[in-house]
């Protein structure tokens, strides 16, 4: 379910576009690289390494991952306009889409919670962080030592660290990305 998305781009008589598409996301392959497999009508039709463009009859389909999910998966039609994707029902990406259609303000706590989870992991990693970095000595020297306000035990700090990743992996599953909050990507 993590790791391995499907999504698909259906038929569409607006925009004259009478193929099926669909797009197997592999996060991680062969060599720890993402591999992306785009299906016409059911057959393989182009692999790429991820990040991916693929041409497809009206536009292209552009896709990319972060560590913890895709963090963008639409077609871009000839005119400029973007479309995402539809994750399968089966995936991930579908139950949770399924989840937030079902109960929409089960989805929005989980929504806020993960990024309220994200916020403060980062913000408390960063104010630990900075108290042993401004004890080098080149850098105490010009800006001076900090100390933080904060000293978490290490079983909060593990605590965080764990409800970081699962907020992010939450996040992947929404399709939502932020590059302050996911961090990198491929």
């Amino acid at each position: 379910m993590l790791g391995r998305g499907l999504l698909y781009l259906q038929p569409s008589v607006a925009e004259r576009r009478p193929m099926s598409y669909a797009l197997d996301v592999r996060q991680f392959g062969a060599g720890g690289e993402g591999a992306a497999h785009l299906y016409l009508n059911g057959h393989q039709h182009a692999q790429s390494k991820l990040p991916a463009v693929f041409t497809v009859e009206g536009g292209v389909i552009e896709v990319a991952t972060s560590r913890f999910g895709i963090k963008r998966c639409h077609y871009v039609n000839n005119r400029g306009q973007e479309h995402r994707l539809v994750p399968d029902y089966r995936s991930g990406e579908g139950r949770r889409a399924r989840l937030e259609h079902e109960h929409p303000a089960a989805s929005r706590l989980i929504g806020a919670v993960s990024v309220l989870l994200l916020l403060v992991g980062v913000g408390l990693n960063v104010l630990q962080l900075l108290e042993p970095l401004s004890r080098i000595p080149v850098v105490a020297a010009r800006v001076g030592a900090f100390t933080s306000p904060v000293s978490l035990p290490i079983w909060l700090n593990i605590a965080l660290g764990l409800g970081a990743v699962l907020a992010s992996i939450e996040r992947g599953l929404r399709l939502r990305y932020h590059w302050l909050l996911d961090g990198g990507g491929h």
